[in-house]
């Protein structure tokens, strides 16, 4: 009927519970305002440190160098870390920029989260622990709060655009892709890293237990919010 049809359009999935659309982004921030302060301390307990790896290559497959190289003499780069949060990709970025002699100024990074506490967190990071004594760099770095629904840019404004386990968090994704790629260079670059589904049985019902019963309770004991790791737990699937 038309109205369960209106009923099942005006709700999206938040876990594995179905909320309406206009919740999702308030019980989102719920959760984030939450674990901000532990997450990255939660990022290495929950995967052994491979998130690290996993970013590594994320960023490496970027291809920065090649792009500050080949703009070595002219424009700047400007790259965009959507749900960016704590600077672990937007800090990568800069560090391999770092790396390059292009003969360039450094590349204008932009960290955009819809979470004022996680982007609270990922300067002090920049200030206190990743770039202390670099405060040029961290001049190139700037931190925004806001909705990757709506970005506030220009159209054509970044080279290259990066979300990391960020987009199962947003409410309208399709709304979000077309945001990328309307704040995108022509031929400017979007990358996103996400988890897949496990396929082999086995190691799925391993993964199922890992998530579900260990790191709900790895979360309460770290950061005292079960709840918000049981959410994040759910959000992969």
């Amino acid at each position: 009927s038309s109205s369960t049809s209106s009923i099942q359009q005006d709700t999206t999935h938040f876990g594995f519970q179905k909320v309406p659309v206009g919740d999702k982004e308030k019980l989102v921030k719920t959760v984030f305002d939450s674990v901000a302060g532990k997450y990255d301390v939660m990022n290495d307990l929950m995967s052994g440190g491979l998130h690290r790896l996993w970013k590594d290559d994320f960023v490496s497959s970027a291809g920065l160098p090649a792009v500050l190289r080949a703009q070595g003499g002219g424009k700047d780069i400007r790259l965009l870390d959507v749900a960016g949060g704590t600077g672990d990709i937007a800090f990568r970025l800069m560090k391999t920029a770092l790396g390059v002699d292009a003969g360039a100024r450094l590349p204008a990074i932009t960290v955009f989260d819809i979470n004022a506490e996680m982007l609270k967190v990922g300067r002090a990071r920049a200030e206190e622990e990743v770039f202390p004594t670099q405060a040029p760099v961290r001049a190139c770095m700037e931190w925004v709060e806001g909705n990757a629904e709506a970005l506030p840019f220009p159209d054509d404004t970044f080279d290259l655009y990066t979300i990391a386990f960020g987009l199962r968090n947003v409410t309208r994704r399709a709304q979000a892709l077309a945001e990328a790629r309307r704040v995108l260079k022509r031929g400017g670059r979007f990358m996103c890293l996400e988890f897949s589904h496990v396929s082999l049985p086995l190691v799925k019902d391993a993964y199922d237990l890992y998530s579900f019963q260990i790191i709900p309770r790895m979360g309460q004991a770290v950061t005292g919010d079960a709840e918000a790791y049981r959410y994040l737990v759910e959000s992969i699937r």
